[in-house]
């Protein structure tokens, strides 16, 4: 299931990095790697708000897509 649909504040695992190799990339460079941990913290807009490896970072609705748990 993509991030976009989990739960707010349940800590959650990515099983899978979808999207082209740039896409990939930028997301693994952010610190999302499979096997990691990661929680929405909130929505702003069409952009959520995550923690992961005990940082906050904010990806589009589109990137929160292609991140799979």
């Amino acid at each position: 299931m993509p991030l976009i649909y989990a739960e707010m504040g349940r800590p959650q695992i990515i099983k899978k990095i979808g999207g082209n190799p740039e896409v990939r990339k930028h997301l693994t460079d952010l610190g999302f790697n499979v096997g990691g941990q990661v929680s929405v913290v909130s929505a702003v807009g069409k952009n959520l708000i995550v923690k992961v490896k005990e940082s906050r970072v904010a990806v589009s609705e589109e990137l929160a897509g292609k991140i799979f748990i």
